[in-house]
C-alpha cells in the first residue's frame, strides 16, 4: 500500500492511514497464525462481535477441509462480509443489534449457550470474540429482563462511562458473559481468539469477557450504576446485592487448560500507519493506544499538541504525523444530536485548532461506524470553521447539541468507509505540515 502526498493531497494521506489501520486488523491476515490443530472430537466454533462475521468466514477457509467443524457466530446488523453472505461456509453467522441488544441477539445468545452443552473432552471450542459482542450476545440474567438491559445499556452510553464500567455491569447482568460461556463449554477444551477494542487490551474487558475469568464483583456493579445514576429494577438488584448474579473468578477449575490468543490490537493498526507515514517521508509518533476520557475534550488536548508543534516544533519536529487509539467517551446532554465519539472528538479539536494553518485531522471508528451513524467519523482541515461559517453552521452549537454529525456532513468531510468487517476501536491522525 502506498500513500498519497501529504502535501498535495492530505486528505488522501491521512484516509491512507485509517485503511493501513483496517488492514491490520483484519481477520484474513491475522488468524491463521493463531489456530491449534484440530482435535481428537469435533471442533465447535462460537462467538460474538462486529468482526465475528470475518473471523468465521477466515477460519472457515484455514481450517481443513477434512476436519469437522460447527458453529454459530453472532455479529452486527450488515456486518456479514459479502462473500461469506453469498456463500455461506460451515460456521453460520447470524446478524443482531449494536449497541443496544434486541430479540436476535437474545435468540442467538441462547443458541450458543445451547450448542456449549454435552461437549466432551476431546472436543475444541474456538471462541471468536470482539468488540460490540456485549450488545450482541443478549442473555439478561434470571429475573431480568431484555427490555431492562436495553434501558440499562442506552443510559450507559449516554453516561459518559468507561468501557470497562460499562461492561462490569452488562457482564454481571448476563447469563452468559463474564466467563459463563467457558464455563458452560466444560470439560472441553476453550481456546479464544481475540480481536481487541478496548484501552489495555485486557481479555476480561473485551466484549465483556465470556469467555474469561472475572475479577469485578457485584458490588463492583452497583458502584458503578450509583455513580451514574442509574436505575435498575427490584429483581436486578437483588441479585447483585445477594451475589447471585456473582460472575465465575480466576482460579476456577473450570478454565483450567483454556487459552487467550490475541489476534488483532490498537496498537499494531497505529503501527501499521506509522509504517505507512514514514514510507511516505512523514515521521510519524504514536501517543497511544490507551488513550480515555471525554470525547470533546480529548480533542482540546490533542489540538493544542498539534498547535505547539505547528508554531514552535515542540515536542515534534514538522513535517510529521501524530497517531492515536483508544475510546473516548460522549456524556449525552441533549436529545435529538446526532454523531459518535470520533465526530464529538473532532468538532472539540476544531474549535480548538482555531483554524491553525497546516493542521489536517482524521479521526474514526476502525469498524466503519461512528456510535450508530453510517460514517466512520471525518476530517477537520485548516479552513473547516470558515467553511462551516459560511453555511452558516455554528461549531460550539452543534457541539453542545451532541450533533456534530450535522455539522460535518453538510461540509462533505464524512468519513464513510461503510462495514469494515474488523475492530480495534478508535483512530486518529493529526497531520501537522
Amino acid at each position: 500500500m502506498t500513500a498519497p502526498s501529504p502535501h498535495t493531497d492530505p486528505r488522501g494521506f491521512l484516509r491512507a492511514l485509517y485503511d493501513a489501520a483496517v488492514a491490520r486488523a483484519l481477520p484474513a491476515q491475522t488468524l491463521g497464525a493463531f489456530l491449534p490443530p484440530p482435535p481428537r472430537g469435533r471442533t465447535l466454533v462460537l462467538g460474538a462481535g462486529k468482526a465475528g462475521g470475518a473471523m468465521a468466514e477466515a477460519l472457515d477457509a484455514l481450517w481443513p477441509q477434512d476436519a469437522p467443524l460447527s458453529g454459530l457466530v453472532v455479529t452486527r446488523y450488515d456486518h456479514v462480509p459479502p462473500g461469506y453472505r453469498a456463500k455461506p461456509g460451515r460456521i453460520e453467522v447470524v446478524e443482531a443489534a449494536h449497541p443496544v441488544p434486541d430479540a436476535a441477539g437474545r435468540q442467538a445468545a441462547q443458541r450458543i449457550a445451547a450448542l456449549a452443552q454435552g461437549l466432551t473432552a476431546d472436543d475444541l471450542v474456538l471462541c471468536l470474540v470482539s468488540g460490540g459482542g456485549s450488545a450482541l450476545l443478549a442473555l439478561p440474567a434470571d429475573g431480568v429482563t431484555l427490555e431492562e438491559k436495553q434501558a440499562i445499556n442506552k443510559a450507559l452510553l449516554k453516561s459518559g462511562a468507561a468501557i470497562d464500567e460499562m461492561n462490569c455491569v452488562r457482564k454481571h447482568l448476563s447469563a452468559i458473559k463474564g466467563g459463563r460461556l467457558a464455563a458452560m463449554c466444560a470439560p472441553a477444551r476453550v481456546v479464544t481468539l481475540l480481536i481487541s477494542d478496548v484501552p489495555g487490551d485486557s481479555p476480561e474487558v473485551i466484549a465483556s469477557g465470556p469467555t474469561v475469568p472475572d475479577a469485578t464483583t457485584c458490588a463492583d456493579a452497583l458502584a458503578i450504576l450509583a455513580r451514574y445514576g442509574i436505575e435498575v429494577s427490584a429483581a436486578a438488584r437483588a441479585g447483585l446485592e445477594s451475589g447471585a448474579f456473582e460472575t465465575p473468578k480466576p482460579g476456577d477449575v473450570r478454565f483450567a487448560g483454556h487459552e487467550v490468543r490475541m489476534i488483532a490490537t490498537p496498537q499494531q493498526s497505529l503501527e501499521a500507519a506509522a509504517a505507512l507515514a514514514r514510507s511516505a517521508g512523514i515521521e510519524a509518533h504514536i501517543l497511544g493506544d490507551e488513550i480515555e476520557g471525554e470525547s470533546r475534550e480529548v480533542g482540546k488536548v490533542h489540538a493544542a499538541l498539534a498547535r505547539q508543534v505547528a508554531k514552535r516544533g515542540q515536542p515534534f519536529r514538522t513535517p510529521c504525523v501524530i497517531l492515536s487509539g483508544g475510546e473516548t467517551t460522549v456524556t449525552v446532554a441533549s436529545k435529538g444530536g446526532r454523531g459518535g465519539r470520533a465526530t464529538e472528538f473532532l468538532l472539540g479539536c476544531a474549535l480548538a485548532l482555531q483554524g491553525q494553518p497546516g493542521v489536517f485531522v482524521l479521526a474514526a471508528d476502525t469498524d466503519g461506524i461512528d456510535g450508530v451513524e453510517d460514517n466512520a467519523g471525518a476530517i477537520v482541515t485548516p479552513d473547516t470553521l470558515a467553511r462551516a461559517e459560511a453555511q452558516g453552521l455554528s461549531a460550539r452549537d452543534r457541539l453542545d447539541r451532541n450533533d456534530a454529525y450535522n455539522f460535518f456532513a453538510p461540509l462533505g468531510d464524512l468519513v464513510v468507509p461503510g462495514p469494515t468487517f474488523t475492530n480495534v476501536n478508535d483512530f486518529r491522525a493529526m497531520l501537522v505540515l
